[in-house]
Parts: C-alpha cells; sequence; structure tokens
C-alpha cells in the first residue's frame, strides 16, 4: 500500500508541469498502474451481467492483455495478474457489449485440461497468458510457465508446458517457484 500511495505522490507532482495531453497520458498510464495492482475483488466489484457495458469494464479494469472477438460477435478479455500473479480472469462479453461473466481461469481443473498434442493457441486458452516462456535450444524445446497457487492453499508452484519445435505439446511439470523452468 506504501508503494501505492508514493506512486500516486510521484505522479501527482510530475503533473504539475505538464500540458494538457502530457497530463492525460501521464493519468491514463497511473490508472493502468492501479488496475494492475488493485486487488481481485476492486477489479470485479459490481460487474452485473447484461447490464455493465464494455465501455465500464474497460474503464475499472483497464486494457485487457488480449481480447477475442468470436464469430458472434461476442467478445473475450483477459487480464493476467502481475508477473507472479497467481490468477488470471477471462471476462466474456455478449455481441452487444454487455457483461456476462468472469472466470477465474488459473485453476487446478484447467491445468489438468492441458493435454501432449494440443497447440499453443489450445493451450493458450485454458489458463492464460503464461507468466514466462523460456527457449531450450539444444533440447528444441519451449517452455510455457505459470505461477499458482497448488491445490488453492498458499503453496507456490509453476505448471510447465512443454512445446516442440512445432509449437505441440509434448509434456507437462510442475515445479516449485524457486527453482526449475520459470522458477524465481
Amino acid at each position: 500500500m506504501k508503494k501505492i500511495v508514493l506512486a500516486a505522490s510521484i505522479a501527482v507532482s510530475l503533473l504539475a508541469g505538464c500540458d494538457q495531453q502530457q497530463r492525460d497520458g501521464a493519468m491514463n498510464k497511473l490508472k493502468a498502474f492501479f488496475n494492475s495492482v488493485k486487488p481481485d475483488e476492486l477489479l470485479l466489484k459490481g460487474l452485473k451481467p447484461g447490464e455493465t457495458t464494455e465501455a465500464q469494464i474497460l474503464d475499472q479494469m483497464g486494457k485487457p492483455e488480449t481480447e477475442r472477438t468470436f464469430t458472434d460477435g461476442s467478445k473475450r478479455f483477459e487480464y493476467p495478474r502481475g508477473s507472479a500473479g497467481t490468477t488470471t480472469w477471462f471476462v466474456d462479453l455478449d455481441r452487444n457489449g454487455r457483461f456476462v461473466s468472469a472466470t477465474q481461469m488459473l485453476t487446478a481443473e484447467n491445468i489438468a485440461r492441458v493435454r501432449p498434442g494440443m497447440t499453443m493457441d489450445q493451450v493458450r486458452r485454458l489458463p492464460g497468458k503464461p507468466t514466462q516462456i523460456a527457449e531450450f535450444p539444444l533440447k528444441k524445446e519451449r517452455v510455457w510457465s505459470w505461477h499458482w497457487l497448488e491445490e488453492g492453499a498458499n503453496r507456490n508452484a509453476m505448471f510447465n508446458v512443454h512445446f516442440d519445435p512445432s509449437g505441440t505439446v509434448v509434456t507437462t511439470s510442475r515445479s516449485d517457484t524457486d527453482a526449475g523452468p520459470g522458477g524465481h
């Protein structure tokens, strides 16, 4: 919380000497920063199915990391929650741009659905954007890793998906956050 207050204080002092366009740009960056550190409860607060508009979602949650538009006109916004975050929210909108649902995707159920033979796009649609991507040229392997709370507890772990050069899942693995692929 002290970092947030400090960031706001610095931003206010820096904005004092700017023109309107610079102030608007700086305020947008500051708002994006606050959205990225907002607790999930505040990020999702007050979203009402069938009522909340796309513009309201973007104002409250910020720009999504990924936006997908489907053939029926509906949309999905993806919000990974930080480099060491353990949640990724998929926010679905109907074809009229109204909120349908918000689903936490970085779950044991979605991780268990990742199987050998899947493509990168198929994997990405399950737990969302990986926390880290590592290349292993000698093994001819790319590894995507997600930081998550294993078993829903405060047991930090990394879930790793190993892809071959064609972008197909070969295997999955698990590692502690302080060791192995994607470890801290």
